[in-house]
């Protein structure tokens, strides 16, 4: 036990340091405190289950409502704490030092080797095993949370990304819309094509953030480039396919088809997009709700499904997983109910709220079926070849140091090279330390 806790305290210290670069209750969750504290609850085993979405508090809600209609001597909290500024990832780590973590829980993949090594993640195998997951989730979303045989978590959602465009701007520059057969060359072209029509002043063709999971992951593992080693002890950064798939990105902003990298320092590509300052962008499919529900641009908007590169349908994979807390006083009543949100019945009511994409297979299809207003069936084109992040211990890391040093090839600070190679130093120093 002693062992442990020093474990956690040692997670929470470094992961305080590290999560909050890519971090998005009733008077009990206010303060701390947790069901998994208590073994009963007016009679009831009471559980616990923290989420970071204001979004889908609703949906989570019924879904525990579901669950306890089937088992009435089951409670369950629903505990949301913000994810913006690492708020979620701190409050959780602070929770588990001292043993009163929430039963179940939201795990991003970023966070999962982490968590494994502080000892947080009860070792859900057998319960899978005893399941229909396998049969029925995408692989590469079960193997998310798979590590050295074990597994961690139950597969929730994912969320691709598609390319958004605003149907308003290329009606007025008398350009024809995107369309799912179009490859990063005619994405360029496109862009070419609105340019010289003549936008507003302050619009662009389109935005190239230096943004990993959905722009220049697509292009660097579509043009046969690599971000991890499979032994996770080397980083690709200097192989030039890598640096091909990143330079494309930054060949617009040259181009000024794309706002400077520091204008999108300033004002993210979303927002622009929101404000009628974008043509087109990519998007992840949990910007969805938000896109569609915004007043400014629901009604003149649409997607398309990614432009392929070098002749590849390139997409990136990612999502969440429901967790149980390892030190849970009521961890099979925890498990059983991690196990029964992979169902079905859980994934279609989670699916039928448009919110997320469902991870179990015959679900998915609930989230495109949402709205008839929109072509959302491109966020499941292409799922089976989509890339899963690449990962490591403290990933988090990981990123922000990528994000920083791509920065200044982005900004014309250093070349593509420069940059790269100086990354490609501080990654396998970083690598080194995180085995």
């Amino acid at each position: 036990m002693k062992k442990r806790t020093e474990k956690l305290l040692a997670l929470a210290t470094l992961l305080a340091m590290g999560t909050t670069a890519l971090a998005s209750c009733g008077n009990k969750a206010a303060s701390g405190e947790s069901a998994s504290g208590e073994a009963k609850s007016e009679g009831k085993v009471a559980l616990s289950m923290a989420i970071w979405d204001e979004k889908q508090r609703a949906m989570t809600e019924s879904l525990a409502e579901a669950y306890t209609k089937a088992h009435p001597d089951v409670s369950i909290e629903v505990q949301l704490t913000p994810y913006k500024g690492g708020e979620y990832w701190t409050k959780l780590e602070a929770a588990a030092t001292g043993g009163k973590a929430p039963d179940v829980f939201w795990l991003n993949v970023l966070h999962t080797d982490s968590y494994v090594d502080g000892g947080i993640l009860a070792d859900l195998s057998d319960a899978i095993a005893k399941s229909d997951i396998k049969d029925n989730f995408p692989e590469s979303l079960v193997n998310n949370y798979v590590r050295d045989g074990k597994n961690y978590a139950v597969p929730k959602d994912f969320d691709t990304n598609a390319l958004w465009y605003n149907k308003e701007i290329f009606d007025e520059a008398g350009v024809s819309y995107p369309t799912n057969d179009m490859s990063y060359e005619d994405l360029v072209a496109k862009a070419e094509e609105l340019k010289q029509a003549g936008l507003d002043e302050g619009v662009y063709p389109f935005a190239c953030p230096v943004d990993f999971q959905t722009w220049y992951y697509q292009t660097v593992f579509a043009n046969g480039g690599w971000i991890l080693s499979e032994d996770k002890k080397t980083s690709g950064y200097e192989d030039p396919k890598t640096q091909g798939g990143i330079q494309c990105w930054i060949d617009m902003i040259d181009k000024e088809l794309s706002p400077s990298s520091a204008a999108l320092s300033e004002t993210s590509a979303d927002a622009m997009f929101e404000g009628g300052q974008l043509a087109m962008t990519f998007a992840g499919s949990y910007m969805v709700p938000e896109y569609t529900s915004n007043d400014n641009i629901k009604d003149k908007i649409d997607c398309v499904e990614l432009p392929s590169f070098n002749g590849v349908d390139t997409n990136c994979i990612n999502g969440l997983g429901f967790a149980v807390y390892e030190g849970s006083k009521n961890k099979e009543a925890a498990t059983d109910f991690a196990i029964w949100l992979s169902s079905k019945e859980a994934m279609d009511i989670q699916g039928n709220t448009g919110v997320v994409i469902s991870a179990r297979n015959e679900s998915q299809e609930l989230f495109a079926k949402s709205s008839d207003k929109y072509a959302l069936a491109v966020y499941t084109a292409h799922t089976d070849k989509a890339y899963p992040l690449p990962v490591c211990k403290n990933a988090a890391q990981l990123y922000d140091m990528e994000s920083k040093a791509l920065q200044k090839a982005y900004s014309g600070e250093e070349s593509l090279a420069e940059a790269c190679k100086a990354l490609k130093t501080e990654a396998d120093a970083f690598l080194a330390k995180n085995q």
